[in-house]
């Protein structure tokens, strides 16, 4: 399910789109709260909320939506928004985020897995409890699949984002050359 983000000048407010369910709807306000809190380590900017409305769009309207399992993907649309670096187009996930950006288990496992082979996803992020799950999960389903556990959503942020694992090395290769303690082999 392709998720959209869109951060605009405006109210401080989040905007939810495409006949999304409650619990969507929560999972959504946990999302934001936890890139709020997270912003540093999440390498997103301080003010990215300040005068500014964020509007999360889940399209094909006419499909109600609901249900918890969407958490880590609308996370990682938005720290994909609010920070610049893309989401990868073949790399699909699913978990529910706490406030904490822990990733719980979900369930229907074997139809996700099923939907993103059928989209040409390489690459599925799961929740690292659904784990034992996938021995219940056709051989044919997981075959072409690299299927990614995570218990937290920073785990998933280099295998999601383009150019994340790179620039995470880069800074703190920074910060030792910075502090003058880079060691060398003799």
């Amino acid at each position: 399910m392709p998720i959209e983000v869109s951060i605009m000048p405006g109210q401080e407010k989040l905007t939810l789109t495409g006949q999304l369910g409650e619990v969507m709807k929560e999972s959504a306000k946990a999302a934001l709260s936890f890139i709020r809190s997270n912003f540093k380590e999440l390498k997103v900017p301080k003010n990215f909320f300040h005068r500014k409305e964020i509007h999360i769009h889940i399209p094909e309207g006419a499909i109600p939506k609901d249900g918890p399992s969407a958490g880590i993907t609308i996370a990682m649309a938005l720290i994909s928004a609010a920070s610049g670096y893309p989401v990868r187009g073949d790399v699909a996930m699913t978990g529910e985020i706490t406030l904490r950006g822990n990733i719980l288990p979900i369930g229907g496992l074997n139809e996700k897995l099923l939907a993103a082979k059928r989209s040409g996803i390489t690459t599925v992020i799961i929740p690292k409890d659904n784990e034992p799950d996938l021995v219940e999960v056709n051989e044919f389903v997981k075959k072409g699949l690299n299927i990614v556990p995570v218990k937290h959503i920073t785990e998933a942020l280099p295998i999601a984002l383009v150019g994340w694992d790179k620039t995470q090395q880069n800074s703190e290769n920074q910060k030792k050359n910075d502090n003058g303690k880079t060691k060398r082999k003799s």
